[in-house]
């Protein structure tokens, strides 16, 4: 820890505690660094004498991926937590990893801007977003992460500081990094800044949402809002046993809000029970709540009633509970089991052998269900991020174990 303290200061380096623990493993350290040098140091260390490294913002997603096979530094964001440049006229905001996306927002919306990214977690960081590509509901409006980021500084095991997207530090040739980056989990290296591209705020935001007695219905009210001349912001659907909604969210200057939340009221109310709401906070939650699992279900609209019939059958035959989120426009579903362990895995894999077609990854879940099932399941790029791992960390000093295929 010494060496450590050498590193980041001795008042930003302490042991690791039961609250620092990745999946139950508690490291031996946490790191807190201030700057790019810093950071590019500590990996130095890390990866010369064999040390186990776990980058964390703000810890909202630090249960994702696999159980990490090591952890020995827990390098901790926190103090790269500064908005460093905001060009108004350019659209573009430049902020360092560890700055939580609620501060990014309340920073551009003085110049009535906004980063077109919503998280589900309270207090995630730009780091972490990326990280997990956790791109939120608004992706139907503004893309995913890979869109909005438009330049990346990493640190990569050994110390190399990369930079893609803006003024080099150092190039590394044949690579995109923010691609690249966008959803390692921590296995490639450390991202220390961030260049994303903004968009206008805009004034006036508006929720119709369709009340659905069944997943057909709600196929039907989605193939007619996805075909109509609508521009939603987002495209929801929350589900349970019984009953679902639809929810577009419409958001620009208040004539196009209430010509559109009309347009969307007529067309739905042709599935079910029609209003119109000002308040979206159910929106900007996932499903389940912390010690739940949580899978994310990855299909297209036409499938959306298929695969959410199969879910509510595949819970109830198992005897759990589930309730069912997501992004309807994307058809990317996020579900939330609860009960026993041995049931929740059970329901996990009946879940994928009934849908071949859609990738089923666990997000989250307690280590007991973790035991028990792949968190990843059948989902793609598992060889090409092996030799991806291995150029960029031919140590396997970054988060060992929480990628696909245990990388």
């Amino acid at each position: 820890m010494t060496v450590l303290g050498d590193i980041v200061g001795t008042p930003h380096v302490r042991d690791g505690g039961s609250g620092d623990a990745v999946d139950g493993i508690t490291p031996r350290w946490v790191a807190m660094p201030a700057s790019n040098e810093e950071c590019a140091e500590l990996l130095r260390l890390a990866d010369r004498d064999g040390l186990a490294v776990v980058p964390r913002g703000g810890g909202t997603k630090l249960g994702w991926g696999n159980r990490p096979r090591q952890v020995d530094v827990i390098v901790d964001t926190s103090r790269l937590n500064r908005v460093l440049a905001h060009e108004a006229g350019d659209l573009v905001v430049i902020a360092q990893a560890g700055t939580p996306l609620a501060t990014v927002q309340d920073t551009v919306a003085g110049a009535g801007q906004m980063l077109g990214i919503d998280s589900l977690w309270s207090g995630a960081t730009l780091g972490g977003i990326i990280a997990a590509n956790a791109s939120g509901p608004r992706r139907v409006r503004f893309g995913t992460m890979k869109d909005l980021l438009i330049g990346i500084t990493v640190v990569l095991p050994g110390g190399t500081i990369a930079h893609s997207g803006g003024k080099v530090v150092k190039n590394v040739a044949g690579y995109d990094l923010g691609k690249l980056f966008t959803g390692s989990l921590g296995t490639l290296g450390l991202i220390t800044e961030t260049i994303f591209r903004l968009h206008a705020r805009p004034p006036t935001r508006r929720a119709v949402q369709a009340h659905l007695a069944s997943p057909s219905a709600l196929g039907l009210a989605l193939q007619d809002v996805l075909r109509s001349h609508l521009t939603p912001t987002a495209l929801e659907v929350r589900w349970d046993r019984s009953s679902g909604r639809l929810i577009c969210l419409f958001e620009s200057i208040e004539p196009s809000v209430a010509a559109q939340s009309d347009r969307a009221a007529s067309i739905l109310s042709r599935f079910g029970p029609v209003d119109v709401v000002d308040d979206i906070s159910d929106l900007e939650r996932p499903p389940w709540a912390r010690g739940q699992t949580g899978l994310k279900i990855m299909t297209v609209p036409a499938r959306l009633p298929d695969v959410i019939e199969t879910v509510l059958g595949a819970a109830g035959e198992h005897g759990i509970d589930c309730r069912i989120g997501g992004h309807a426009g994307v058809a990317v579903l996020l579900v939330a089991l609860d009960g026993g362990p041995e049931a929740v895995a059970s329901t996990i894999t009946t879940l994928r052998s009934r849908l071949e077609q859609e990738f089923v990854v666990v997000l989250e879940a307690p280590a007991p269900v973790k035991e028990r099932v792949d968190v990843w399941g059948n989902a793609p790029g598992g060889a090409l991020m092996r030799r991806i791992k291995e150029q960029f960390d031919p140590g396997g000093i970054m988060s060992p174990g929480r990628f696909v295929g245990g990388i």
